[in-house]
């Protein structure tokens, strides 16, 4: 399989800390970039869990709610209420 290279751009202090994280692991950049990559292709995900860690408690509850099925019933009772809603100026 052919070579190729890629440019990406970070912060020069996050470089600095991944270098010397992937070095104590007997790593470089490539190699850990590398792999990194692969996970992803072989499993079709990034292999590590995101999530949206600034999500407030009504929010957070929301989507409880919903995967709950519970409280699936807005505020408006038709899509008109809604939209004028939307559109007034408060």
């Amino acid at each position: 399989m052919g070579q190729t290279n890629i440019t990406i751009r970070m912060d020069r202090e996050l470089k600095q800390e991944a270098e010397k994280l992937f070095n104590e692991l007997g790593l470089n950049m490539t190699t850990a970039l590398t792999m990194f990559t692969k996970a992803a292709v072989r499993e079709q995900r990034i292999p590590f869990e995101l999530s949206l860690s600034n999500l407030n408690s009504q929010t957070l509850s929301a989507i409880r709610d919903v995967e709950e099925g519970k409280n699936l019933h807005g505020p408006f009772e038709t899509i008109e209420e809604l939209v004028e809603s939307l559109n007034a100026e408060d």
